[in-house]
């Protein structure tokens, strides 16, 4: 049910220091936002920030928020911001992956704690004040899952876990990856294949009425925003950085390493210019 430790490794392992080369400076392997949809003048660091922002804004963190829980966490980059943009006093995340949580801790974030370890065997040491989760949904379920018509029942029960971790009237920050449509041509099909099951082994991107479906009768829709441009756009910068960091790439993890990269990077760009993949971001309002 959902991704092995051992597929996330195949996903999040490589080495942080490759990611660390293609990614923002904060390490956020997620879309990014610009203001200005049309020019996207900004630097991917900037949208980064952006996003964070406004995921923030969605989970309602202010001066009153005394904790906050990041529902797979990666490299630590939205701890990060809690723990010293917003100045939250309490950030607690959680990822599956060892090297994800390795560099978490690494951060040495003031009043920030990490632990790695499966959302299902997930215990929270305490009721938080509002609740953050940054295309994590997409473990939830694997293809098999899907194929069997799992997905709804998965999804809702782990709405039910997040509604377990929180106060009542608080607010959780999503954002997923969604599956709008399926390509037509051959190549391009083999291109998303590849992508799903050698980049991301166990993992499958939801239908994003699949989500609103399943956060019943734990959450209500307060605001939804689609951002898919903007996802188009983060994937060109990384594989943009990916492409000029090759040799060392090659020398370093491996030609098939740099050849899968560029492959899955180039498949993302073409998913989100055709509208195959999309990307959502919610506001949800715990109900009690």
């Amino acid at each position: 049910m959902g991704s092995s430790q051992a597929e996330v490794e195949v996903s999040y392992g490589v080495g942080n220091e490759f990611f660390r080369l293609w990614l923002d400076e904060k390490m956020n392997y997620t879309c990014a936002v610009w203001k200005d949809q049309e020019k996207f003048s900004e630097s991917l660091e900037e949208a980064q920030l952006n996003k964070l922002k406004i995921l923030s804004e969605f989970a309602h963190i202010g001066p009153h928020t005394e904790s906050v829980l990041d529902v797979g966490c990666g490299w630590g980059a939205n701890l990060d911001y809690q723990a010293t943009v917003n100045k939250v006093p309490a950030v607690h995340g959680f990822t599956l992956s060892e090297e994800q949580w390795k560099n978490c801790v690494a951060r040495d974030l003031p009043n920030t704690t990490a632990t790695c370890q499966n959302y299902l065997h997930y215990e929270a040491p305490r009721k938080f004040d509002a609740v953050m989760s940054i295309c994590m949904v997409e473990h939830i379920v694997t293809p098999d899952d899907a194929r069997a018509g799992k997905a709804v029942d998965l999804y809702r029960d782990y709405f039910r876990r997040v509604h377990s971790w929180t106060k009542p009237g608080t607010y959780f920050g999503l954002q997923a990856i969604t599956r709008c449509g399926v390509p037509r041509n051959r190549q391009d099909l083999d291109d998303m294949r590849h992508s799903t099951y050698t980049i991301f082994p166990g993992a499958v991107t939801p239908r994003v009425e699949d989500l609103i479906v399943a956060s019943i009768p734990y959450y209500e829709v307060v605001e939804m925003k689609a951002r898919r441009p903007h996802y188009r756009e983060t994937t060109w910068h990384w594989r943009d950085r990916l492409r000029k960091h090759e040799k060392e790439i090659v020398q370093k993890w491996g030609k098939q390493v740099f050849v899968d990269y560029d492959r899955y990077l180039s498949t993302c760009i073409k998913s989100f210019e055709q509208n195959w993949q999309s990307l959502h971001q919610f506001s949800l309002k715990r109900l009690d």
